[in-house]
């Protein structure tokens, strides 16, 4: 069946039975008939209230969002739908660009923004609840959708979900989760915030009942039954990347598929770019029906399993617990492997609300008769049931079985947990609010009452009353800091003080009197745009920069364009897993070099103990950051933290695909994408035009091409569904990256990195590598001769200067460029060269400079 546009069946009547109606009359046009519950919260929507949307995965509350919004739109409002994490905001960018029209829907993550005027944004949490904060009850805000509520009680980010609840009374709210446990007081209290009334659609029954089992057999004798049974798909729940892709490799040896399977994911895959090591990996798992997804994919491989999940061409998906988190991938069965997980903190047991987000994602709504959830029991549990049952009934064979006990020290769990959790209620949600630096500039910053919007964010909400004291007195000592560093001014002393009625608290009642509700309270700078939005520590960066000076040497490292990177990626969030990948790798050649100086093995691992990744400008940065800190108080909410992952891409002149290759990060692809697309983005907004030198702007070219060439940005798939293809069934390929020569002055970047790296390989004598690289050249010869003439080869800023690097462009007709490294020798006679074309056809099918080395020569 078909469906015309859903505003299109509004009209120009947004009463509320014409909004009603046109939203059941498109839905039946999909083939969608509304569930009892569907229908009451779509009313209820279209009516002006609140509503609490708290039923089972399963039971369609992303269709009663679409009509929240089509309410909103019609009727000329703005409506925001949030979510926790980037990959599901984004997800839902692309659902509603399809239901409304690319030019209707917007979306701003804090490091993206496509479309932000439009009439529908999709944002994480904290970009609503920094608007909030800034704007008040006069932001441009109608209606607010909050996906995953259950993030309300999130000890770091839950202040987020409790924020725009407090501070956006003119708004209408839609707050869905399937595990929100009782919810009555808050809901009372959203009705007394916004004048409307607030229903709450729970206790639902599922429309597709869950099947729950414990199983002591191993996974693969539990998948292949379930293949048997056609109780597909299936997805394995892991709590890590690493468990998940190990599950996915150890299942090639099972039959998944058929011929016949095989030839239409083949067809759906069609010219799909599996570029990197873990994208050929992946191409063979999905081309036999097996699935991987978890947040360290790149986003575009992400995407492909979603999508190849969504049209039944995958039968079994291994991924992590992130599927409790909205992920649409359509699934009959969920096999959890474990009852226990590593919080970032400890090694503890599922709560009640973790195991139902998970479990609940089993069932299709209008697919299957019923879901399943398959617990696994713990592996020396399956060992001893496997050992029992090999025994049969033979007592003699039995009792000579030694069975296995849980490891010391290991959180163990049973059929007992099992069944409790079965049974077990989400847990009460828990208020979170926090309160920052960043968080009080925001409100003092919208202007107005300002003590008067600070007390009713510090003493109108959610919080029991010892805590809301508490936030009194840190909102206080704060805002001293503030006023100290010359941030915040104070106007007029007020006589009125802070209404704090309890005698324990007479120290906040003092406190407040110098700053009570008549005064006049301001900003002394202007905030940028975005402040707290996407880097909060880019005006420490501006500073910074104006410390460094491409003309003083002295400064710095020397190398002005890579010490602004150094700037710029010391306010970035930590990529723990890079860092970890590079402080393993320093170690290692560390102790390989102590062991060839004769240092003995105490003394050894003392020393790697002060080992960490690379931390360029540390002192210098440190220094600054307390300057900049004393005057600026605030700045001591983020942490600044020094390290070298675009720097050291950079200066090895690697790939993305050879730095990942390097220190080994297959499973974490995603996580180095999207560090460099933040660092990226970055560099762009916040190192001003006076300061970008050629070299700096050769580096940002290299960067920005390098990422898209990965990974196409969002902006281009959001362009590509303003012209969307009408063959739903059209091969599952993302919108390909401009051709990799359109960039020239990026390209230019990437070929003189190709050559360069040689000369790196070069002055480190590595044959093997060289030989990898250039099989048609005798390197072990070469070098012998050149080391006749010179000592070493140098490789400091000097050496990769564009003026050793000679390009010929004459023959780019015939498809190629010349090109000529200078070898850069102490004696400065420049001698030596490394002649090289670079083949323009394979650099555009590659997505980066395809270099041939001919020849290397003695002038």
């Amino acid at each position: 069946m078909t469906s015309a546009p859903l505003l299109d069946l509004i009209g120009p009547d947004p009463s509320d039975d014409a909004i009603y109606d046109a939203f059941t009359s498109w839905a039946e046009g999909r083939g969608l008939t509304l569930y009892p519950a569907q229908d009451e919260a779509v009313i209820e929507l279209v009516s002006g209230a609140n509503v609490v949307l708290a039923t089972p995965t399963g039971t369609g509350k992303s269709l009663v969002a679409v009509a929240g919004h089509a309410a909103s739109v019609s009727r000329g409002g703005r409506t925001y739908y949030t979510a926790p994490i980037k990959a599901l905001v984004s997800e839902k960018f692309f659902a509603l660009v399809e239901i409304f029209g690319a030019e209707r829907v917007g979306m701003v993550t804090g490091d993206s923004s496509v479309n932000p005027e439009a009439p529908i944004i999709c944002c994480t949490a904290e970009i609503l609840a920094n608007l909030a904060l800034r704007e008040g009850a006069d932001a441009d805000v109608d209606q607010v959708v909050m996906d995953e509520f259950h993030f309300y009680g999130d000890p770091d980010r839950g202040w987020a979900w409790q924020v725009p609840l407090l501070a956006l009374p003119r708004a209408q709210f839609l707050l869905m989760s399937a595990t929100l446990g009782d919810v009555t007081d808050l809901a009372d209290d959203l009705s007394r915030r916004t004048g409307r009334r607030t229903a709450l659609v729970t206790g639902v029954e599922r429309p597709v009942p869950l099947h729950f089992s414990y199983e002591r057999r191993p996974v693969h004798d539990v998948l292949e039954r379930l293949l048997e049974e056609r109780e597909t798909p299936v997805y394995i729940v892991h709590f890590s990347q690493a468990a998940a892709l190990e599950r996915a490799q150890a299942l090639s040896s099972v039959k998944i598929t058929t011929r016949e399977q095989r030839d239409a994911i083949a067809e759906a895959i069609g010219g799909f770019r599996f570029t990197t090591g873990f994208g050929k990996t992946l191409s063979r798992l999905v081309r036999a029906g097996i699935g991987v997804h978890h947040a360290g994919m790149l986003p575009r491989y992400r995407r492909l399993v979603e999508t190849l999940a969504q049209r039944g061409l995958l039968k079994v998906i291994c991924g992590t617990d992130t599927l409790g988190v909205g992920i649409n991938v359509p699934i009959r069965t969920v096999v959890i492997t474990a009852l226990s997980k590593y919080d970032g903190t400890r090694m503890r047991q599922l709560t009640a609300r973790e195991f139902h987000q998970v479990a609940g994602r089993a069932g299709r709504a209008g697919f299957d008769p019923h879901g399943n959830v398959v617990v696994m029991a713990p592996e020396w549990e399956i060992e001893n049931a496997v050992a029992l049952a090999k025994a049969g009934d033979d007592p003699a064979k039995r009792k000579k079985i030694v069975r296995k006990k849980a490891p010391t020290g290991v959180v163990n769990w049973g059929e007992g947990s099992f069944e409790r959790l079965v049974e077990a209620q989400p847990e009460p949600l828990t208020p979170q609010l926090q309160l920052s630096a960043a968080m009080l500039l925001n409100v003092i910053g919208r202007g107005g009452d300002v003590f008067g919007n600070v007390r009713s964010l510090v003493f109108d909400n959610h919080e029991p009353r010892a805590r809301q004291y508490a936030l009194a007195r840190r909102a206080l000592a704060i805002f001293r800091t503030l006023v100290a560093a010359g941030i915040v001014e104070v106007v007029r002393p007020a006589s009125v003080a802070l209404a704090v009625d309890s005698p324990q608290n007479a120290d906040a009642r003092r406190a407040a009197s110098a700053v009570s509700g008549e005064s006049t309270i301001r900003l002394t700078v202007d905030l940028q745009p975005n402040f707290a939005l996407n880097q909060p520590l880019s005006p420490f960066a501006l500073a910074a920069i104006e410390l460094l000076s491409p003309d003083d040497a002295e400064t710095g490292t020397g190398h002005y364009a890579l010490d602004v990177v150094s700037v710029i990626e010391a306010t970035l969030d930590d990529p723990r897993a890079i860092l970890s990948q590079q402080e393993y790798k320093a170690r290692g050649e560390a102790v390989g070099a102590m062991k060839r100086d004769g240092i003995e093995y105490d003394e050894r691992m003392a020393l790697l103990e002060e080992i960490t990744w690379p931390k360029p400008l540390a002192d210098l940065l440190a220094q600054a950051f307390e300057t900049f800190a004393s005057s600026q108080p605030w700045v001591r909410d983020f942490e600044l933290s020094p390290k070298s992952v675009v720097r050291d891409m950079f200066e090895r002149a690697m790939s993305f695909g050879e730095f990942v290759s390097f220190y080994q990060l297959g499973r974490s692809e995603g996580l180095v994408l999207r560090y460099l697309s933040d660092a990226y983005r970055a560099i762009r907004q916040t190192v001003p035009a006076e300061a970008r030198t050629d070299d700096l702007m050769d580096l940002i070219e290299w960067l920005g091409e390098l990422v898209r060439q990965v990974d196409s940005s969002l902006v281009d798939e959001w362009e590509s569904l303003a012209h969307p293809t009408d063959d739903p069934d059209a091969p599952v390929v993302p919108p390909a990256p401009p051709s990799v020569l359109t960039n020239r002055r990026a390209f230019t970047v990437l070929v003189r990195n190709e050559m360069f790296r040689r000369v790196q390989l070069a002055a480190l004598q590595d044959d093997e590598a060289l030989e990898a690289l250039d099989g048609e050249v005798d390197w072990p010869e070469v070098l012998d001769r050149y080391y006749d003439d010179h000592d070493e080869i140098l490789t400091g800023g000097a050496a990769r200067s564009p003026s050793l690097c000679v390009i010929d462009e004459s023959a780019a007709r015939d498809g190629i460029w010349r090109v000529e490294q200078i070898i850069d020798d102490p004696a400065g006679d420049h001698d030596w060269r490394i002649r090289a074309e670079v083949d323009l056809e394979q650099s555009v099918e590659a997505g980066t400079a395809v270099v041939r080395v001919a020849e290397v020569i003695r002038l």
